[in-house]
């Protein structure tokens, strides 16, 4: 491939718009292209990146007899609704209608379309277990779509999905799954963790997810660094901090007069924040439900969404409905004589002789204590685990990092089967709902993930497995140079023989701005030829990062090739 007949748009200036280094590099480096919110044109290059991505996963699911095909992008209503997903899916589901008004929406994910291919042309035990999995554009409309195509609104994903007779069955293919998607993010060359996640709105049992280390990622991840335990943070089980000590003082009852946050609150009584509890109203299904904390703990809403007698999706009340309810502002709100269910954080349960609202404005009680002056029955993990907090595995305290989210798989169990009435006969003739796993992993996402912990100053870094090309070749002054011509021709047409995919830089440029391109581009080998170094028979190498060195003219291929098969 030559640099002077591709469109590869590069830029020297860093995009106004683009904020993460993955999107101001993509772009720089002519990779993509925006069109509008949250959609991107992949120019050839960036294609090519892509293509090696899936490649690669296609290689290793192969591996375990996972088989390919593909599935539609446009998905009719039907499905969705015997799923009972078309309005749980909220406004992220994009819904439209064609000539003759028939629903449908966009594919977000592709449980429905592959249970209904299921039911249809599956019907005995001696079909499974089968696994399939498909790449294909997906479509979420993303209320806030931003990080360039980290987080866009239409995007290229693999997803997987798998149906037994068991759950011995499911076990064995969800550790296959593991293991398959441990196998591709190695062979990406990136630092990843593995931790236990929410299974959201698609799961419904066990999931795992897979990240990619990177101070960027909107995941935060808590993980022990004396055990293989690791949690998306929404998921870390929060052990609770301390013991109830035995109460010292008396409950009073004392004005507390503009005192509204917990902030308020410490300054005006002088107390220490971790002897401070606050009163969170969130709408429940039959009436409003307080979720209560410690004053310097935060609210996860994920263990929130568990209480079965909170609303979904978890929606915080607002202080009209709050004052019109309970008579009081939200900054004097607290557990006693508190008119409504109220749930207890397990550290907050910990806490004697503490403060908290009053339930009369102006007004806070301290010297409270649990079983003492107010009820503690319903003791749940509603808190967001924090760094030091003692891991639940006993192993020590937890440690946290941010990480990019590149793969999901989880155990699904019967729901879709048994919402879409997908069944099988098993051994004796009875008819079984198969359970099912769903495995997905984030194509357009790797690509930025992988630019988000690979790269230096001057630009993209990309790993053998999944550079655009394999070698940059950079021809200087040979224009006006004929031996340079010739000789960068030659190795041009050798290394392509040998099948090495090349990107040879033919354009009369001056030198700089090859080099500030071949740096933004990050193809891994780079080779180049000029009058120096060939007035000593070598030429100019480097490996990535790594120092230049100079090769022998007649050694440079084999040494490629050497490097390519050992990979």
């Amino acid at each position: 491939m030559k640099f002077s007949e591709t469109f590869i748009p590069t830029l020297r200036e860093e995009p106004a718009h683009a904020e993460v280094i993955s999107h101001i590099l993509l772009l720089r480096a002519g990779f993509i292209r925006q069109l509008g919110s949250g959609l991107f044109t992949w120019l050839p290059l960036g294609l090519r990146v892509l293509k090696k991505i899936e490649q690669v996963i296609r290689e290793e699911l192969i591996r375990y007899g996972c088989q390919e095909m593909l599935m539609p992008f446009v998905q009719p209503s039907e499905l969705w609704k015997q799923s009972q997903r078309w309005e749980t899916m909220g406004m992220e589901l994009l819904r439209l209608q064609d000539r003759h008004e028939n629903d449908y929406c966009l594919s977000p994910t592709h449980e429905e379309v592959v249970t209904d291919l299921f039911r249809d042309n599956f019907m005995s035990y001696r079909q499974l277990p089968c696994n399939l999995f498909h790449f294909s554009t997906k479509f979420r409309d993303e209320i806030r779509p931003r990080f360039g195509v980290l987080r866009s609104r239409e995007f290229i994903m693999k997803d997987g999905y798998s149906f037994h007779m068991d759950d011995k069955s499911l076990d064995v293919t969800y550790q296959e799954m593991y293991d398959a998607y441990s196998a591709i993010l190695t062979r990406f060359d990136v630092n990843f963790r593995v931790v236990e996640a929410d299974p959201g709105v698609i799961g419904d049992g066990e999931s795992l997810e897979f990240h990619v280390i990177a101070g960027s990622g909107e995941d935060t991840l808590a993980y022990s660094k004396h055990s293989n335990y690791a949690a998306n943070i929404e998921s870390a089980e929060a052990l609770p901090l301390g013991k109830r000590a035995t109460p010292k003082t008396p409950l009073q009852k004392v004005p507390t007069p503009n005192v509204r946050t917990i902030e308020d609150l410490t300054k005006f009584l002088n107390l220490p924040i971790e002897r401070t509890v606050k009163t969170l109203i969130v709408h429940g299904q039959e009436s409003l439900v307080a979720l209560i904390l410690r004053g310097d703990h935060e609210l996860n809403l994920v263990k929130a969404a568990k209480i079965k007698e909170v609303s979904q999706p978890v929606t915080f009340a607002s202080e009209e409905v709050i004052s019109a309810e309970l008579g009081c502002s939200v900054g004097s709100l607290g557990p006693i004589q508190l008119k409504i269910p109220f749930y207890v954080d397990r550290s907050a349960a910990m806490v004697s002789d503490f403060s908290f609202g009053a339930n009369e404005e102006g007004k806070h009680f301290i010297g409270a204590n649990w079983d003492r002056d107010v009820e503690c029955e319903n003791v749940v993990d509603l808190r967001m685990v924090g760094e030091g907090d003692p891991a639940v595995d006993g192993s020590g305290p937890l440690a946290i990092q941010r990480g990019i989210e590149v793969g999901h798989i989880f155990k699904l169990g019967t729901k879709y089967t048994r919402s879409m009435e997908a069944t099988v006969l098993d051994r004796e003739g009875n008819s079984i709902y198969p359970t099912m796993g769903c495995y997905g992993i984030g194509v357009t996402r790797m690509a930025a993930a992988v630019v988000e912990q690979c790269h230096s100053e001057e630009g993209i870094d990309w790993p053998i497995e999944i550079a655009p090309m394999q070698v940059h070749l950079v021809g200087l002054f040979a224009k006006s140079n004929s031996k340079v011509k010739d000789t960068v021709d030659r190795l041009y047409h050798a290394l392509c023989d040998a099948g090495i995919e090349v990107l040879y830089d033919d354009r009369e440029e001056r030198p700089g701005v090859k080099f500030a391109d071949a740096d933004l581009i990050g193809i891994p080998h780079r080779i180049v030829v000029g009058e120096r170094s060939l007035n000593q028979n070598t030429v100019e190498y480097r490996f990535r990062q790594a120092e230049i060195e100079n090769i022998p003219l007649d050694e440079i291929v084999m040494k490629i090739l050497n490097f390519l098969n050992k990979k």
